[in-house]
């Protein structure tokens, strides 16, 4: 099983539009796949059209060990797709996190009772220094660092980077950096729009040797597929597709 956390720590970087077209395009090719929301925003959770019912167990429940990890997990319209979800309700666990002493680690160890179960983990992490973004990294074999192509991207690129650091630093995180992945790269016709171009050579600067992935163009078709709950490809737009193929083709190599 690999597990492969989305982090940036501002929002609106694309992190959980990264995680639900990877899950989706790994589904598709009949891999077991498990996304965990683990932001109390619930994006993703909205995007894979679950609902939570009172009572119902999230991921709040799974990481202070109310239920098991297994009754967390929910099959999803998809064939393959399966869901930890959360609600704002997972805003309560920073503190079970932060008093624990292990918060770091909590959602790695709950994970290795279905680390046989799945072939990947894809987790939509958090954006922020929190106890919740933390256990998400915590339990990634890999990080993904979606990061749009404005001045706010780059800030954000240069925070997340300095956490991951940091955790690395303290054997919180243990994984390594997948890519980082441009966000609303703008083009008008043939022409890239010379803040894109700007913003993606200042990441690279600041990447080092971290891979740049081939970047998620600006598109409405996005918001498209995202309301349909479709991939790309199924609304007619294969060539938009093309950075999660690659970010499925480099976790399956890696």
């Amino acid at each position: 099983m690999k597990t492969c956390a989305c982090i940036s720590l501002s929002g609106g970087q694309g992190k959980s539009t990264v995680a639900f077209f990877t899950a989706l395009l790994l589904a598709k090719q009949s891999q077991r796949v498990l996304v965990i929301d683990c932001d109390p925003q619930a994006n993703l959770t909205f995007y894979l059209n679950h609902e939570v019912q009172p009572q119902e167990p999230t991921l709040l429940e799974v990481l202070t060990g109310q239920v098991t990890t297994e009754d967390g997990i929910y099959q999803t319209r998809y064939d393959n797709l399966f869901l930890i979800p959360a609600d704002r309700g997972l805003f309560k666990v920073s503190e079970y996190l932060s008093s624990s002493g292990t918060g770091a680690f909590i959602l790695k160890l709950r994970l290795k009772a279905v680390a046989k179960v799945f072939d990947y983990v894809l987790i939509d992490v958090q954006p922020s220094r929190s106890q919740i973004c933390l256990t998400g990294v915590g339990a990634s074999d890999w990080v993904l660092i979606p990061v749009e192509t404005n001045v706010k991207g780059l800030n954000s690129l240069v925070d997340t980077l300095s956490f991951l650091e940091e955790q690395a630093a303290l054997a919180a995180f243990t994984g390594k950096i997948l890519g980082i992945v441009p966000f609303r790269d703008r083009w008008i016709g043939r022409s890239q729009s010379l803040e894109s171009k700007q913003n993606i050579e200042a990441m690279r600067e600041f990447a080092s040797s971290i891979p740049l992935l081939p970047s998620i163009l600006e598109s409405e078709q996005f918001k498209r597929a995202l309301r349909q709950g479709q991939l790309l490809s199924e609304i007619g737009y294969p060539d938009l597709e093309y950075p999660f193929e690659q970010i499925a083709l480099k976790l399956a190599c890696s």
